[in-house]
């Protein structure tokens, strides 16, 4: 059986989804906080219990009987994340799973003034340790694409921070990889970067604006403090402002600038282009 924790999240319902196209429902099962959420997968023949990072005794009954689990990375911005990953791991390793994987970040690593890609190398460090065959999966960049690009709609200027190259997926794609993970003949061990291939920046999704639109969106550069002062001015907060400007400064520092064929192997075609999903964001 295959287990995927968050499962009522856009990442790990849409891999689910993918499972389904694959393998026997019965050889599903998902841990999810709240089991009410995950009903739909439970009519389908998926089986659902109750599991949190933070109960460590529930996350073990739901790991009962699972040949793979797969842990989704914790959202918690409050709470101990690698210690929570860890309980995930220790669950995991007590239900007898026969390999742990693990939904990472491109440049897991200690040594990038990003903060979240250190509790992935964390993590991975902990799995590595766990003496049980692991797979981080080593997801780009995928989030709200109008928090990383802005209102350019309006302005028609991306205004950020200066960047460097990253690779930015799509959800669905990351999703899609994972099932074929899960599902395929081929063990991948340690690491393995799902990306686009090659990486993009905000000058690229500027000029992917601009041939989706046909207007002129241009790419503008904002001074680092001056943009945390906007932002703050805007009503976020300086330290979420300051957190997210690192993601910029870890960008331009050259440490995503590397590129990989093994998303593009796994689905078997292109990952989706910035330009595909701008056309996506206006409807087009």
């Amino acid at each position: 059986m295959i287990i995927v924790t968050g499962a009522t999240g856009a990442l790990n319902g849409a891999t689910v989804e993918h499972l389904l196209q694959r393998i026997p429902a019965e050889q599903i099962g998902v841990s999810v906080r709240d089991p009410s959420r995950a009903d739909h997968l439970a009519r389908r023949g998926v089986r659902v219990r109750r599991g949190s990072y933070d109960d460590p005794a529930a996350l073990r009954h739901s790991f009962a009987g699972a040949e793979q689990v797969l842990l989704t990375s914790s959202s918690d911005i409050a709470a101990d994340v690698v210690g929570q990953h860890r309980r995930a791991v220790d669950a995991a390793v007590a239900a007898g799973a026969d390999r742990i994987l693990y939904t990472s970040t491109f440049g897991a690593g200690f040594d990038t003034p990003y903060p979240p890609l250190a509790i992935h190398a964390a993590t991975e460090e902990y799995l590595a340790d766990s003496g049980v065959p692991w797979t981080a999966l080593r997801n780009g960049f995928y989030g709200d694409l109008e928090q990383l690009i802005g209102p350019w709609q309006s302005t028609g200027t991306i205004a950020k921070p200066a960047d460097g190259p990253f690779p930015w997926v799509d959800r669905r794609d990351a999703a899609e990889a994972a099932a074929a993970i899960l599902t395929g003949e081929v063990a991948y061990d340690g690491p393995v970067d799902l990306i686009p291939s090659p990486p993009v920046t905000l000058a690229d999704f500027a000029t992917a604006a601009s041939e989706v639109t046909g207007r002129h969106i241009e790419r503008a550069i904002v001074d680092d403090e001056m943009w945390v002062t906007e932002e703050v001015a805007a009503g976020m907060t300086e330290p979420a402002a300051r957190f997210s400007l690192s993601m910029f400064q870890a960008t331009r520092s050259g440490h995503f600038a590397h590129s990989d064929s093994t998303l593009t192997r796994l689905l078997g075609r292109a990952p989706r282009s910035a330009g595909e999903l701008l056309a996506e964001q206006i409807g087009i």
